[in-house]
């Protein structure tokens, strides 16, 4: 496969920027050094002065259906690596579930049985666990990644006999991620699969892999930009968020009052212990 890995030239005066990328052909990978803002690919130390740390209460406030969303990073304090993922609907089949423990990780069930009219998309495990490895998605590609990284594939690797989910005209993106603990350190990785601009012929594959995360700090990225018919895709990088509290049940409480309380269904939040792999979780289920 092509791959280009070096500096980055600027167009005027053929001047060399700081900063290494490294760009597939059929796929994109950012390694989260370096990132496109203001109209350039940026090394990791000017990023701050053009790219936005968001509040997340004020993102979800602001967005009454951002539809699936994940969000991975690190506690204020370093101590706890942090995810959290949460399921809305517009549709009486989508708003008839509840998040449940299954084993490490968490999965989808209908509310009411009698009211599940088409399982497919909707019903999964957005949660397993492999080893030292977390894996979180907004859809069946969790046992796909889960079986692949079992088998040594790569996070990247895994997802490539995936798609976005065949769901038109929506082509709603899956988005994943896996959170790495290993003797004290902490990685994670976020990915998305999308329709080109809304054409099913074609799937964009992006990437982003986070390495020595910033305590206090975190990615969201979610399928939707917001609210329409059809629904516009999520675009651009995971946003960049301010993780802002050690404790489980502020952030939980936090996130939940701030989805949109008409569309919200479920909200699952892992705090894990860097030191000592431990975690513990939360649920909250608007159905009850």
């Amino acid at each position: 496969m092509e791959h280009i890995f070096g500096k980055i030239t600027d167009r005027l005066g053929n001047r060399k920027v700081p900063g290494r990328f490294l760009y597939f052909s059929e796929h994109n990978i950012f390694t989260g050094n370096e990132t496109k803002v203001c109209g350039a690919m940026r090394p990791a130390k000017t990023r701050r002065m053009c790219m936005k740390k968001n509040d997340i209460t004020e993102l979800l406030k602001s967005n009454a259906y951002p539809g699936r969303g994940i969000i991975l990073g690190e506690s204020p304090s370093g101590k706890y690596a942090v995810t959290a993922y949460f399921i809305m609907g517009r549709s009486e089949n989508s708003r008839n579930r509840v998040f449940v423990e299954d084993g490490e990780g968490i999965r989808t069930q209908a509310f009411d049985p009698a009211k599940l009219s088409d399982p497919s998309l909707i019903i999964y495990a957005p949660v397993r666990v492999l080893g030292n490895k977390t894996i979180v998605t907004n859809g069946d590609q969790t046992d796909t990644i889960y079986e692949g990284m079992d088998k040594q594939l790569t996070f990247e690797q895994s997802l490539r006999s995936r798609e976005f989910e065949p769901d038109g005209p929506n082509y709603t993106p899956r988005i994943s991620g896996v959170m790495h603990i290993e003797a004290g350190k902490y990685s994670y990785a976020m990915s998305i699969l999308k329709s080109n601009q809304g054409d099913a012929s074609a799937c964009n594959r992006f990437t982003f892999a986070y390495e020595n995360p910033i305590k206090g700090e975190g990615r969201f990225i979610h399928t939707y930009m917001s609210d329409g018919n059809p629904l516009p895709s999520f675009e651009g990088e995971p946003e960049w968020i301010g993780i802002p509290t050690d404790d489980i049940d502020e952030l939980t409480k936090t996130l939940w009052e701030s989805l949109n309380e008409e569309n919200k269904v479920s909200l699952f939040v892992r705090y894990i212990d860097i030191a000592s792999g431990k975690y513990e979780s939360r649920i909250v289920n608007k159905n009850k």
